[in-house]
């Protein structure tokens, strides 16, 4: 009889059957909570060069990132943000050379993101397409639709693993954007709601395994109670409608704030680099939360650390063909003309008479305005000329008063290449675009106007549209409501309808000169100049 024989395979597997389940291992106990460290500018507008606060230079792209440098040095765990308006609005060092040395410095400087704020659609979206191109950060904006057919490379979220912790960062661009820009800027570009695509956006973030949740948003604190300290404006209505987010980093409106909203951490800087955030936030991975967040804000002094080499040569040949353009002097300034802290924004200020007079008197118009947002520094600003014979508040220069005005200083206040344009305006259109300059007040708008030629009275107690309680010109004759028509100088943004001066886009206008190259000329042929305030708009005690 022949015996059966079983091959070796089949004896192991047998056997394998028979063996008892392998017990499982136990599960590895979660790691140590993380600290997680963003860095964040607000408003930088390309503020590439220091600027002078109380006679101490604070900013500037090579000292940023000298503090940078130092805090990532102390905990490599970090991201660096901004949100939005990066770029637009910015001084010749910059926007003489299409913003390329900002976006070049922000590569330096190690961002990882930005969103999209008003200012980057100054020039419309081909225009902002390049700049976004040469850019090793991710732009960020989750309200945007009809966006792939404007813009490539923008995306709602990105996520970061950060000490292997995977951050969501959701951008949003302010809903008011388009109307803050010529009316072609946004191509066929939408806003949405800003609440609806934060938490759509957060959902699907959260669904790739996003633990911590941050909002980049170019919205901002528009004013703060006196009596209460109650603050207000859109980043503060966002962050009461938000849910499930640790952070939200606000951006746009120069207002440095910081406070827990709903479990979140709302942070706001002031703008141009004048301060930035560092926020920590320490994520426990056996609660899947974040514990802890706490914010700082840093004030980056230039005399308190080596400004970043790398940053200094980039900017470094720019600077050269620049100071062949913008360094001659044009006339002197018996003292500083301020502009900041929202205070052309606010009311009159001595820059909007000079900017508005500069318009009138070149045209010989009854009436001139100019819109506050459209005035970007004081006088003289933060232009650094190469001659330091120069009489100049920056430190290095001579001292002062008086100061020492060049070009430079005319194309920092108006940076936008907008162009004057003069017309003849009715009563009832002057009144409804006075009505529309005071409707944000209390809070700071740059549609608030500076004027020349006229004055006029409001009472911010009415409702909106019911402000203004009369106007009257320098000859003391009563402007009314009606039909008769006055000469009217203006920058051809607000003609447009810009800042929601839609009552004067009906068409008419002559169109001129470009209003740094009004200004510029008007300086000169005053030769000194010297900041007053007068009474030109007064509000009702």
């Amino acid at each position: 009889m022949r015996r059966k024989t079983f091959s070796l395979l089949a004896l192991t597997l047998i056997l394998a059957a028979c063996a008892p389940e392998p017990t499982p291992a136990p599960p590895l106990p979660p790691g140590p909570p993380v600290t997680i460290q963003l860095l964040d500018v607000s408003d930088w507008h390309a503020q590439l060069d220091p600027l002078t606060i109380d006679t101490k230079e604070v900013g500037g792209a090579a000292v940023l990132s000298a503090y940078f440098k130092k805090d990532r040095a102390q905990n490599p765990n970090t991201l660096t943000l901004t949100a939005g308006d990066a770029f637009g609005a910015s001084p010749p060092l910059a926007s003489f050379f299409d913003e390329i040395p900002a976006v070049l410095a922000m590569n330096a400087m190690g961002f990882d993101a930005d969103t999209l704020g008003n200012h980057n659609f100054d020039k419309g979206t081909a225009f902002l397409q390049t700049l976004i191109d040469k850019a090793n950060f991710s732009y960020l904006s989750a309200n945007l639709s009809n966006l792939s057919s404007n813009l490539n490379k923008v995306q709602p979220y990105k996520i970061f693993d950060v000490g292997g912790v995977k951050v969501a960062v959701i951008g949003l661009t302010n809903p008011e954007a388009p109307t803050l820009v010529s009316p072609s800027a946004f191509g066929t570009i939408k806003i949405t709601d800003p609440v609806a695509a934060a938490t759509q956006a957060r959902t699907d973030a959260k669904a790739q395994g996003a633990q911590v949740f941050v909002v980049l948003t170019h919205m901002g604190v528009e004013a703060k109670d006196p009596i209460t300290g109650a603050v207000s404006g859109p980043l503060i209505s966002l962050a009461n409608n938000l849910q499930g987010f640790d952070v939200i980093l606000g951006d746009h409106t120069n207002f440095q704030y910081s406070g827990t909203i709903g479990g979140a951490l709302v942070v706001e800087n002031l703008s141009k680099g004048a301060s930035y955030a560092r926020v920590n936030l320490t994520y426990d991975p056996a609660t899947k939360s974040v514990t802890k967040s706490a914010n700082t804000f840093v004030t980056p002094f230039a005399s308190e650390v080596t400004p970043d080499p790398a940053v200094v040569q980039l900017l470094a040949p720019y600077r050269t063909q620049l100071a062949t353009q913008l360094d001659g002097k044009i006339g002197v300034a018996t003292d500083t003309f301020p502009r900041g802290n929202n205070i052309e924004r606010l009311g009159e200020v001595a820059l909007g008479n000079l900017i508005a007079d500069a318009y009138r008197t070149t045209y010989s118009t009854q009436l001139a305005i100019v819109n506050g947002g459209a005035i970007r520094s004081s006088l003289p600003s933060s232009y650094a000329p190469q001659d330091k014979t120069l009489r100049r508040p920056a430190p290095g220069y001579q001292p002062g008063p008086p100061y020492d005005i060049v070009k430079g200083d005319i194309y920092s206040v108006l940076p936008f290449g907008n162009t004057v344009v003069t017309r003849t305006v009715t009563g009832s259109q002057l009144y409804a675009a006075l009505e529309n300059s005071v409707s944000a007040l209390p809070g700071a708008n740059g549609r608030f106007v500076q004027i020349s030629g006229f004055s006029y009275t409001y009472d911010v107690s009415k409702p909106v549209g019911s402000r203004v309680v009369g106007v009257k010109l320098d000859s003391g004759a009563a402007i009314q409501k009606g039909s008769d028509t006055y000469t009217l100088a203006l920058p051809d943004f607000t003609n447009e309808g810009g800042d929601g001066y839609t009552m004067l886009a009906d068409g008419q206008g002559v169109t001129r000169e470009p209003d740094a190259l009004v200004l510029l000329n008007y300086v000169q042929k005053l030769g000194t100049i010297t900041p007053t305030v007068g009474q030109r708009i007064s509000a009702v005690k």
